[in-house]
């Protein structure tokens, strides 16, 4: 893995916890020379795990919509950032540069680029990892979700083998180096 992308909130969250959990994710990749991807905010846990890799010596690309260029405060210190027309482009730009995708805690937006991303790798688009990082057991709800949809036949076992949760960035970067698709039919 040279790329990982990033989506988390914007904001910081109800507890310290998410926090630290980006500051902690944002350390292991600049440990393992990742380069981080993200949506070039500075604001929230969005900065949180870019100022984090790059106080850490690595390197972060941000990718961001002309329309939240002042909203979500562009930031000025990324190794480099991309400035798009619209959110499919930053979504379509994020995906063309990572090697795979972590899911920190977050909100609709956060959900939907991953959920994107994940039904992009089921219909094999991409065979890329994508993983949610559990804080705090954030994501349990989700996972009983995904388990609902699997016993209700809506979610292949296949698929549902994709999805990929850990509690620590280090083991969930570890399986993610494992990863292998599952076979999609032509």
């Amino acid at each position: 893995m040279k790329r990982l992308a990033v989506y988390c909130g914007s904001s910081f969250g109800a507890s310290d916890v998410y926090r630290l959990g980006a500051v902690e994710l944002g350390k292991e990749l600049a440990k393992r020379n990742i380069t981080l991807v993200y949506g070039g905010s500075s604001n929230g846990l969005m900065g949180v795990v870019a100022d984090t890799v790059l106080q850490e010596g690595g390197q972060v690309i941000g990718v961001i919509p002309k329309v939240l260029v002042n909203r979500e405060i562009s930031h000025t210190g990324l190794t480099q950032l991309f400035t798009v027309d619209t959110m499919h482009e930053r979504k379509a730009k994020m995906a063309e540069l990572s090697d795979g995708f972590i899911v920190l805690p977050g909100g609709t937006g956060t959900l939907e680029e991953y959920f994107e991303v994940f039904t992009w790798g089921q219909i094999g688009l991409h065979k890329k990892p994508c993983g949610l990082l559990n804080i705090q057991n954030y994501y349990d709800p989700l996972i009983g979700l995904f388990d609902h949809m699997f016993q209700q036949k809506f979610l292949q076992e296949k698929f549902r083998s994709m999805i990929l949760m850990e509690e620590r960035p280090d083991a969930l970067i570890d399986r993610f180096n494992n990863y292998v698709p599952p076979t999609i039919k032509d």
